[in-house]
């Protein structure tokens, strides 16, 4: 489940800066949080991971096995912020296949450029 109780619902594409994937995260095997990204036309800078979950589903083939299907965080940003943010491993919209990374929510209260 979602940790979107304290924050305002938003669910909109963020677009990773070049580059600024976690490569540590990548060598895992998991997608980098970019430490950089841009929303709603401003640059944000991840200054702290307050708390990371996946989330899984069933296998789309039948079997009994379950698989990834998100990796979330709750981050806090500069300019102040709290995001929690996702990346879908299998993007829905295959015809934007770097569709995948996503501002879930944002803290109550907090003021949105746009």
């Amino acid at each position: 489940m979602t940790d979107s109780t304290d924050g305002r619902f938003i669910c909109e594409p963020m677009t990773p800066v070049a580059g600024a994937g976690d490569a540590a995260m990548m060598a895992r095997g998991e997608p980098g949080l970019p430490q950089r990204f841009t929303w709603r036309g401003a640059e944000y800078r991840v200054v702290e991971v307050l708390r990371t979950w996946k989330t899984t589903g069933p296998c789309t083939s039948g079997a009994d096995e379950q698989y990834v299907r998100r990796h979330w965080w709750t981050i806090r940003t500069e300019p102040p912020m709290t995001m929690t943010v996702y990346c879908d491993r299998q993007p829905k919209d295959r015809s934007r296949p770097k569709a995948r990374w996503f501002v879930y929510t944002i803290g109550s209260g907090e003021a949105v450029q746009g």
